[in-house]
């Protein structure tokens, strides 16, 4: 037998493929990208004067006219790797994101969360929070994965914040690791581990609660207090 070291044995194989299935929170739906619902409500909060910066980062985009915003969301209704999603208002029914598992590697139980664009309605509120806790819960309680992804833009500092806030570790940067509308970009990688999931579960099940925000909605906590027990 090797005296060399190695890692500990993992049991089970691989974990399913995430579906076109629809999570309910109570501020938000998530569910498969409905381009003929979903492209005008997207289309107006994600373009516009000021908007051009909402997009430096995304690997598409801005988008010249509704046409072309349109044909971007039907090849990715479509598309089971990347597999989007529409971040769904409960009160007004309208579409106010898109997020995305990707990059879906069920033989290592490996998934990572992307392709996020969030209009202004939606963006800093309980429902964006929320958004990406469903996302996660999915991938960990109901399929099984072992380690849940952020990447982004090196640069990307309002990214790198949000992961940050959502309880995701950083690991690194990868240098030189993609060419991006033709602009050399380092990524940023984090994660979320199995075995933390227990403790994000439990933070997000508390600062979502309504016990934790007052008559005016202002928080009692804030997310980080009860994401402490993760790691730095």
């Amino acid at each position: 037998m090797s005296s060399l070291p190695i890692g500990p044995k993992v049991e089970g194989g691989p974990a399913p493929r995430p579906q076109r299935v629809t999570l309910r929170g109570n501020y938000v739906i998530v569910r498969p990208l409905q381009p003929a619902e979903d492209a005008l409500s997207l289309y107006e909060g994600t373009h516009g004067t000021g908007e051009d910066d909402f997009w430096l980062y995304m690997s598409e985009g801005p988008f010249p006219g509704f046409k072309e915003f349109r044909e971007y969301l039907d090849k990715r209704s479509t598309s089971n790797d990347p597999l989007s999603f529409s971040i769904v208002d409960v009160q007004t029914g309208r579409a106010l994101g898109h997020a995305s598992y990707m990059r879906i590697t069920p033989e290592h139980r490996v998934i990572e969360v992307g392709n996020i664009f969030l209009t202004r309605s939606l963006a800093r509120t309980r429902g964006a929070t929320e958004a990406m806790y469903l996302m996660a819960k999915y991938a960990f309680d109901d399929l099984g994965y072992r380690r849940y992804e952020w990447k982004c833009n090196a640069l990307n500092i309002p990214s790198r914040r949000a992961a940050l806030r959502l309880g995701f570790a950083f690991e690194g940067i990868f240098l030189h690791h993609m060419i991006q509308k033709g602009r050399s970009r380092d990524t940023a990688w984090y994660s979320i581990l199995e075995d933390e999931w227990r403790v994000y579960k439990n933070a997000f099940s508390h600062w979502l609660s309504p016990e934790n925000f007052s008559d005016a909605g202002k928080q009692k906590h804030r997310l980080e207090w009860y994401l402490k027990p993760l790691r730095k």
